[in-house]
């Protein structure tokens, strides 16, 4: 159960790729899942509720199974015996002629792995350090001490499994095309996009300086749109509105008295106004964009604009930066919470973001924006 390659002559068929994470987990697995689907009849993405969207803006990707996973949704439903068989079901109506389980260094393949094997699965790949019995057929083993960007190590696992990227791929991280006209949304494109929304508290910059940093882009002359999911209205509209000289949305977020203008006509709230590949286009449109660790911004790497990144140190930045753009990594990267995967900051004041100002923000965005004739 060690790498053993596919003959590169043979026939893979359909082949079944897992990563039922969020979405941005499922936007950094898409150059390996165009390896995969450079050489098979069809490719079926098994994802979480989380990440099913941008799986479907992938491509590659015929069609998308979802499930949760227990042992990695944030929500974790219970292990039950018709919540496993609805998984088996749909993947024995799949018929997958293998499977590549794709994780992160923290995560094991092996629960998978097992429910794959009774689904009948006859192939399943996957990284794993841990001994995996029958439960592999190709066991990639990885030196997980050694930061590596994720798209690369799910690279690394389909080229194990025998696949690779045809040629003239660049292995950047894409999505389907076309995407929707959203001039109607967003305006004419070389704006600069900002999404304070995050999946776990302990990624977040304050909602002070993301209020202070629009003001401060809308000063120097840039049009900002903030972005938002629609469990984010709240924060974009207290964000947009406090930018704007407003009461500031619910929070109550008032102007900081800063001696920075207000910006009424400058700042577009776009909070879940926005599905998946419109946000996709208000992103392409951009000349940069502002996010923490979270999905969009990996989004925003998929159409090619650059990133400044407000990235907590709880996971690796070298792992899960925005990938393959232009980008400025802001933020304590050797924080007290480094590495704890936390998803609620365990530090009080939550000093690795809560340190960056918002002029060293303006300031990288004005290091990476691109005109938007280049960003196209």
């Amino acid at each position: 159960m060690t790498d053993m390659p596919l003959d590169p002559e043979g026939e893979p068929g359909t082949v079944l790729v897992a990563r039922p994470d969020n979405a941005g987990d499922v936007l950094l697995a898409g150059p390996a899942i165009r390896a995969v689907a450079a050489r098979a009849r069809e490719v079926v993405l098994l994802a979480g509720p989380y990440g099913r969207a941008a799986g479907e803006l992938l491509p590659g990707v015929s069609r998308v199974l979802e499930w949760r996973a227990p042992w990695i949704d944030p929500a974790a439903p219970p292990v039950t015996g018709e919540h496993v068989a609805r998984l088996i079901d749909e993947v024995r109506r799949t018929a997958p002629d293998q499977a590549l389980i794709f994780t992160s260094f923290h995560q094991s393949a092996l629960p998978l792995a097992l429910l794959l094997r009774l689904a009948g699965v006859p192939r399943i790949c996957a990284i794993s350090n841990d001994y995996p019995g029958s439960l592999l057929d190709v066991r990639h083993v990885v030196d997980e001490d050694v930061d590596v960007p994720e798209t690369e190590r799910m690279l690394g696992l389909v080229r194990a499994a025998g696949f690779d990227l045809p040629a003239g791929d660049d292995g950047r991280l894409a999505v389907r095309r076309p995407l929707p006209d959203v001039t109607h949304l967003a305006g004419p494109p070389a704006y600069v996009a900002v999404h304070p929304g995050v999946s776990a508290p302990a990624r977040a910059w304050p909602a002070g300086h993301w209020a202070r940093l629009v003001r401060l882009l809308a000063a120097r002359g840039h049009r900002v749109v903030v972005t938002g999911g629609p469990g984010e209205r709240a924060l974009t509209a207290e964000i947009a509105g406090a930018a704007a000289g407003g009461p500031g949305g619910p929070g109550g977020l008032a102007d900081a008295g800063d001696g920075l203008p207000a910006a009424p006509g400058g700042v577009l709230d776009l909070g879940g106004r926005t599905g998946l590949a419109e946000l996709a286009a208000v992103l392409e449109g951009a000349c940069a964009v502002v996010a923490a660790n979270t999905g969009p911004a990996h989004l925003a790497a998929a159409v090619g604009t650059p990133v400044v990144s407000l990235f907590a140190p709880v996971v690796p930045a070298a792992r899960w930066a925005p990938y393959g753009v232009p980008c400025v990594v802001l933020g304590d990267q050797h924080a007290p919470c480094r590495g704890s995967r936390a998803r609620l900051c365990p530090v009080p004041g939550h000093p690795c973001l809560s340190s960056v100002q918002a002029e060293q923000v303006a300031q990288a965005v004005g290091r990476v924006a691109v005109p938007r004739e280049v960003a196209v």
